[in-house]
């Protein structure tokens, strides 16, 4: 009898499914393990950052000429999905499509974003003040000067409705990437899969808050002319809202076309923490779905 071997890449009914079971999985995560993955995910792509700060700046005039230059190195995000770190803008995907599908309680949406938030921020703030400013690899022109000029051109030059339409674009295509990550299979499809949106989003120079996280605080350690308070209200808030929105503008087209079949029913059981016990059909039926759904 002939056998076939599964496809590359699953449906998209299917990542669909697994984005949801996905989200199911986080709300189950004690808050001490989500927060120290996202303080891992800040660290990692803070990684990328770095590297963008002494290419670009290390370029000269060239990177005038290339305004993607300037934005962070797309490298960290295949670390950051294949070790199943907490990355704040793939779960403004993640959650909202659980919530919906009503897979997971609203107030777990709040109660993930704030812990993810202040993990990422804690791991970018880290990697930023210890591990580049006070090992001093970039504290020498051109490189403190680039880091300073990126900073302001990030959250001082552009209006407040600039960045948030960055933000926008920049979650849009972090989110495609996220999803084409979750269809694929194995790690060199995941990798190629995750890289092509990424370079895109890096490329148009577009706003991702938590990369900002680690691009902005280094320059106003480097002595930048901007406040805190002027980073918070510009850039901080005006990306965080743009990639929320570029989320939703995957997540909820792919619950409209993908997700109106989707047993959310079985998922609320998931969510309530029924064990192996309580209904041994329905859990072997989720043991097969996370099999088939697997999202790293």
């Amino acid at each position: 009898m002939a056998s076939f071997d599964p496809p590359s890449t699953l449906k998209p009914a299917q990542v669909a499914a697994a984005m949801i079971e996905h989200g199911v999985s986080k709300h189950r995560t004690r808050g001490d393990v989500i927060f120290f993955k996202a303080v891992a995910a800040g660290v990692m792509l803070s990684f990328g950052g770095l590297l963008s700060e002494i290419v670009s700046g290390g370029s000269g005039g060239s990177t005038r000429r290339i305004p993607a230059s300037s934005n962070s190195s797309e490298e960290p995000s295949s670390p950051i999905v294949l070790q199943g770190q907490e990355l704040l803008t793939s779960n403004m995907m993640i959650y909202p499509m659980a919530c919906i599908k009503g897979a997971v309680p609203w107030w777990g949406l709040a109660y993930n974003w704030i812990i993810v938030t202040f993990g990422n921020l804690c791991g970018s703030l880290f990697f930023a003040s210890v591990l580049t400013k006070y090992t001093g690899i970039i504290s020498t022109p051109p490189y403190n000067a680039y880091a300073v000029t990126f900073a302001m051109h990030k959250a001082s030059e552009p209006e407040w409705h600039q960045i948030f339409l960055r933000g926008i674009g920049c979650n849009w295509l972090v989110c495609v990437a996220v999803w084409q990550g979750a269809g694929a299979r194995d790690t060199v499809s995941k990798i190629v899969a995750l890289w092509v949106p990424i370079m895109i989003f890096v490329t148009c120079g577009y706003d991702h808050v938590v990369a900002n996280m680690f691009s902005v605080p280094l320059g106003i350690l480097f002595g930048a002319d901007l406040t805190v308070a002027e980073y918070i209200r510009k850039s901080l808030i005006a990306a965080y809202l743009g990639n929320i929105v570029g989320a939703l503008l995957v997540a909820l087209p792919a619950l409209y076309f993908y997700g109106a079949d989707h047993p959310a029913g079985a998922l609320r059981a998931a969510e309530a923490g029924e064990g192996p016990g309580s209904d041994r059909s329905s859990n072997e039926g989720e043991k097969k779905r996370a099999d088939v759904y697997e999202v790293s």
